[in-house]
């Protein structure tokens, strides 16, 4: 079981901060874009602001979609991973009442 189990915590991991990366992303792209909009003072044009909001959208949508493929990919592995614990126990069980039974 344990090497069954070996590899889907780094699945579980890159579920997790995929989104918070992009998260990251987020944060990072709207300060571009307000410190876009300080330097321009009263000349702010759309163009100004579209770099970072670029910026912070693209990055939410990368680790939205990095999110959601490796969580998907770790809920296979678990279900896939417990069927086969489950079909051992059976299989181990029918063996002990195998053993068990009077000759």
């Amino acid at each position: 079981m344990a090497r069954l189990e070996k590899r889907v915590s780094l699945v579980a991991t890159v579920a997790s901060l995929g989104p918070m990366i992009g998260f990251l992303g987020t944060v990072t792209g709207m300060v571009t874009c307000f410190q876009d909009m300080a330097f321009a003072g009263n000349n702010i044009d759309i163009s100004v602001l579209a770099t970072g909001m670029y910026e912070a959208m693209v990055t939410t949508i990368g680790g939205l979609i990095v999110g959601i493929i490796c969580y998907f990919l770790y809920n296979v592995l678990v279900t896939r991973i417990n069927k086969v614990v489950l079909d051992i126990e059976v299989r181990a069980t029918e063996f002990m009442d195998l053993l068990h039974e009077p000759a």
